[in-house]
């Protein structure tokens, strides 16, 4: 069982997409989950030509399950049942992780490769909750909206179906996401577990999330490659590969990798050999750059679900992208001021870290103090020079935050898309007036999805309190600065088995 994050990304909307600008992403603990065993016991009496094996990819909350031929020769999946969708990802993540097992084993392991691969593949997804909106169960069950009603579903609920289409056989999942890349983390997890499996890295160490030595992180960059490329090819473009690096790495500033190493990738026709395709991605130059970043002591990330309905980030980047290129001048300074902003807000979070690490006493003292009040009181309360000097970082942090904000919705009206919507600037601007709140924003590439904000000590209750009666729904998302994980002698691990023993298929 391997598991990996979702993600939020705090600063470098859209700036992320070209080298050399750098996001902050947060990994959270919502994470998703893969399962790999054995289908079958003993290698089949029928197994003799050596030619196909089988996968079964079942994944509980969809209600669905796919069986697949896979072909040992061309490591290519044929589905011999479809009913429904396909899932494009898991199916990469797949292929993709077996030609690295044939890529990088050695001969000797290569014997119990070939019997591991011949007892099939038996595969299980699943998502934690927070990757869905449930909205709906909880208004239809008459709940409050709140993060109280979230914990009552169970875990790994089923993804509701659209009622008007449940008659007909091909019932499609209504699923309403929150914006915490699925995707990438689905992708990630399955890419882990499949490797984990397959001896192609060891993850054990990884169980506590620290880092051992050279060997786990070089196992790390492997997995990530993988995992970056089966998402890539599944997606249909290269993207920035944020959400997947961070439900590999965890929490970091992030510049992304030049999108050449996937050329061998994207250009593979038909007939080249797919460990072919594995071997030169794995050789590649990789230049993306990650630097650890979590957010300071004694403060909580918060994500809010307005319920307005959610917005296609692939055609916001389009807008962005044709505007872009009808006025390059004015496209050009945002952008500058935009980074402008994103660095002074990652240079006072990085501060604030140090001052929490030098004065620790004096740090937990003025952020419990201004965690009761709104922003302009907070330089009240600084009784000598280092609680000054925190709270000016506080200050310094919420000012590029605004100016984040004001480039983004400057960026947004030019291209003509809602990236800070009316009614989103209006929620965030509450928010940032409440007492004990350092930052609103609108995550990633903005719209409808979701909103977040930073709260210092114990205020995250009274915004969440005020969230709901704004009709906004907190979720049960925090940020989680771990990134993939082995999850089989952890207590997850029994919560995730008797999950799956509850949720029967239908």
């Amino acid at each position: 069982v391997a598991s990996a994050p979702g993600k939020v990304l705090m600063t470098g909307g859209y700036l992320v997409l070209e080298r050399p600008n750098a996001g902050i992403v947060l990994s959270t603990n919502a994470r998703f989950y893969a399962i790999v065993k054995p289908l079958y016991e003993e290698i089949k009496p029928e197994s003799w030509a050596w030619a196909w094996t089988d996968v079964k990819l079942t994944s509980p909350q969809m209600a669905r399950e796919t069986m697949y031929k896979l072909s040992l020769k061309h490591l290519k999946l044929q589905p011999s049942n479809i009913s429904g969708s396909r899932n494009p990802f898991v199916e990469h993540a797949v292929q993709y992780a077996v030609a690295a097992a044939h890529v990088t084993l050695d001969k000797d392991m290569k014997e119990t490769l070939q019997k591991l691969l011949l007892q099939g593949l038996d595969i299980t997804i699943l998502g934690c909750n927070e990757f869905y909106s449930y909205r709906n169960q909880i208004e239809a069950r008459g709940l409050p909206l709140t993060p109280e009603s979230l914990a009552s579903l169970p875990p790994f609920a089923s993804i509701t179906f659209n009622a008007e289409e449940s008659t007909g056989e091909n019932r499609k999942p209504e699923v309403a996401k929150t914006g915490l890349g699925s995707s990438a983390a689905m992708t990630t997890a399955v890419v882990a577990a499949l490797l984990h499996y397959l001896g192609v890295v060891n993850l054990s160490s990884l169980a506590g999330n620290q880092l051992q030595g050279k060997k786990d992180v070089a196992d790390l960059d492997v997995l990530h490659v993988i995992a970056q490329t089966a998402h890539c090819i599944a997606q249909g473009k290269v993207g920035s590969g944020f959400d997947v690096s961070s439900a590999v790495y965890g929490s970091q500033r992030y510049i992304r990798f030049s999108p050449e190493v996937l050329s061998s990738a994207q250009n593979a026709g038909m007939a080249t050999p797919l460990t072919e395709v594995i071997g030169d991605v794995l050789k590649a130059k990789w230049d993306h750059e990650r630097t650890k970043f979590s957010l300071p002591p004694l403060m909580t990330l918060l994500l809010g679900e307005p319920g307005s309905g959610g917005s296609s980030t692939p055609s916001m980047v389009g807008a962005v992208k044709k505007w872009q290129k009808s006025d390059p001048q004015d496209s050009l300074e945002t952008w500058r001021r935009l980074s402008e902003g994103n660095s002074a807000l990652e240079a006072h979070l990085n501060t604030l870290c140090k001052l929490a690490e030098r004065h620790y006493n004096a740090y937990e003292c003025i952020i419990n103090a201004c965690s009761l009040l709104p922003a302009e009181k907070w330089l009240e309360r600084a009784n000598e020079p280092t609680q000054a000097e925190i709270v000016k970082e506080l200050l310094g942090a919420r000012d590029a935050m605004l100016r984040i904000r004001y480039q983004m919705r400057k960026m947004g009206e030019a291209a003509g898309i809602p990236i800070e919507p009316e009614s989103q600037s209006q929620l965030l601007d509450a928010t940032m007036n409440m007492e004990g709140v350092l930052l609103a924003g609108i995550p990633g590439a903005g719209g409808f999805d979701a909103v977040f904000a930073v709260t210092l000590g114990a205020s995250s209750k009274n915004v969440t309190q005020a969230w709901s009666s704004l009709n906004v729904l907190a979720m049960l998302v925090r940020e989680d600065p771990h990134g993939v994980s082995l999850e089989n002698n952890g207590p997850r691990a029994k919560e995730i088995t008797t999950a799956i023993s509850s949720i029967q298929l239908e």
